[in-house]
């Protein structure tokens, strides 16, 4: 008998059992990112019906607005856990690298709907600055209370993600958590002050945070179609690193570009007289290093003329047809 299953057989001897909520914990799966945006959306719109209810009979149009918003919210989580989930479809003959730009789309339109719900917000609240409106400030506190906390649980489900869709989601919840805490104060305030300009005010303010973090991750979406490099890889510290592995003379035609986001890709040529699967792997574990997890490689010898050594893309030329 061995001396690993030895080992295995004492150390089963002289293990503790386990408590119940230590065997829980030990073999509780970890919740995927569709499961974590599919609870947002179930708190999402249960909350918006309750925020109809609410805004029905404390006369609050802001809180019959943030209803409506809140609805749009629940809708676009829905389409982001749809699209979460097929992008978890593994690769086929018609996406080769898999089906995870989808939970990108996801992201996409769950930031339109930010933006657009965010420059609503801004011209409602102006609006309601030059004319206010009388409220339940009873109602609404006990709103906010209710919103703070349904909303806060939610952003706290989904704060940490591996897809931009899962971060569009979450940044839904913090306008929200977000939104409802400055009806809180503002209904706060405004209860004993009368002070009815707060409310507007506070609205805007939170309305632009969104909007700028809105923008940010739309920004970050636009630079995943165009192919751009990803954020914290520099070709030329790249090239540099690959240059000092043995046998490596040249290294051009890098591309990088990233699926998803998180995910970085990259090709490129590599000039060596020594072309062997040794060679591939060091290449690989140094792009690793990089933030680079998939690499196709292709080997050229020192002689070798590259027409490739810098990419520029052809104009492209009419399509030649064979007729007979």
């Amino acid at each position: 008998m061995s001396k690993t299953h030895n080992q295995g057989q004492n150390h089963h001897k002289t293990q503790k059992p386990q408590t119940s909520s230590q065997s829980t914990t030990a073999h509780r799966p970890k919740p995927t990112p569709a499961h974590k945006i599919l609870i947002a959306f179930l708190l999402n719109l249960g909350f918006s019906i309750f925020e109809f209810i609410g805004g029905f009979f404390t006369n609050s149009i802001a809180i019959t607005s943030d209803a409506i918003h809140d609805l749009g919210d629940a809708l676009s989580i829905g389409i982001a856990y749809f699209l979460e989930r097929y992008s978890r479809k593994s690769p086929d003959d018609k996406y080769t690298y898999g089906y995870i730009r989808y939970s990108v789309i996801g992201s996409l339109i769950t930031t339109l709907i930010l933006l657009a719900g965010s420059c609503i917000v801004i011209y409602s609240a102006i609006q309601r600055i030059f004319q206010p409106a009388p409220v339940n400030y009873d109602g609404m506190i006990l709103l906010a209370i209710f919103g703070v906390v349904i909303n806060f649980i939610a952003a706290w489900y989904t704060h940490e993600g591996d897809s931009l869709n899962q971060k569009s989601v979450n940044l839904h919840m913090l306008e929200d958590v977000l939104g409802w805490a400055v009806v809180l104060v503002g209904a706060i305030v405004m209860r004993f002050t009368n002070i009815e300009l707060l409310d507007p005010l506070l609205s805007i303010a939170v309305a632009v945070f969104i909007l700028v973090n809105a923008l940010k991750n739309f920004r970050e979406i636009f630079d995943l179609f165009l192919e751009k490099t990803p954020h914290g890889i520099s070709l030329d510290d790249l090239r540099s690193h690959l240059l000092e592995i043995k046998n490596i003379k040249d290294v051009h035609h890098i591309h990088v570009w990233s699926i998803d986001g998180y995910q970085n890709y990259a090709t490129m040529h590599v000039v060596t007289p020594a072309p062997t699967s040794a060679l591939k792997q060091s290449i690989r574990d140094e792009l690793r290093e990089h933030g680079i997890s998939h690499v196709t490689i292709e080997f050229e010898s020192p002689d070798e003329h590259c027409p490739d050594e810098s990419c520029h893309p052809a104009s492209p030329s009419p399509a030649h047809h064979h007729h007979h």
